[in-house]
């Protein structure tokens, strides 16, 4: 089932999934009874179905194979993709991505926030040689206040990467609208958009920490 553009934001690289299976596995996600093992193993496939969608665009080149009984005129891939995890909890998330396009590059950023200042703060950066990558998929449970998202997004563009797409579990608005504007042409893709994010910079409703869950450090 295809994404949809966001009807909550004026703002058109936007897309909430509407998918019955992302929507049914959300709600388990956000539980408080969900336990690490089960979340993490939602945390992937929710990854798998949005990078799905995310990725109904990715170019391709015609192939001819052999089969048992004969050639078969295909298509593979033309695209080379790198995964980028925003450390730590977008970890789970590139398993999911993986798992649907196992040739994927995965390049790994260390991200945190200054939970004084909300600001993003980079710690670790692993990327290769960005000639090699045609598109670029930061993945992140959680766009709160935008900050990591649009450093990732500096990061990749400083590295030479201008084709970007962002994946997210849960979204609030105020990190949508600091992601469009500051990079306009990055589309985001959402399994849902919570509404609002509270006075210590959570999304509320959310789910909690997406980290802390993932590894049982709560």
């Amino acid at each position: 089932m295809p994404l949809e553009p966001s009807e909550a934001q004026a703002v058109a690289l936007v897309f909430t999934s509407s998918h019955p299976l992302v929507k049914s596995k959300l709600a388990r996600l956000r539980a408080t009874s969900t336990q690490a093992a089960e979340f993490r193993s939602l945390v992937r496939s929710l990854a798998t179905l949005l990078a799905s969608e995310a990725t109904v665009d990715l170019r391709t080149r015609e192939v001819d194979v052999q089969t048992p009984l004969g050639r078969a005129h295909g298509h593979v891939l033309a695209d080379t993709i790198g995964i980028v995890p925003i450390l730590r909890a977008g970890l789970g998330m590139a398993d999911g991505v993986l798992e649907l396009i196992p040739d994927a590059e995965v390049w790994h950023l260390g991200l945190y926030r200054d939970e004084a200042t909300l600001q993003p703060t980079e710690y670790y950066s692993k990327l290769t040689s960005a000639t090699r990558i045609s598109l670029a998929i930061i993945v992140d449970p959680m766009l709160a206040t935008g900050g990591s998202a649009v450093r990732a997004c500096e990061v990749l563009r400083n590295a030479g990467i201008s084709n970007i797409k962002y994946v997210s579990l849960i979204a609030a608005p105020e990190g949508i609208a600091r992601l469009s504007a500051a990079m306009p042409e990055v589309p985001i893709y959402v399994g849902v958009i919570d509404s609002h994010l509270n006075d210590v910079g959570y999304i509320h409703p959310g789910l909690g920490d997406a980290g802390d869950r993932q590894f049982a450090t709560d």
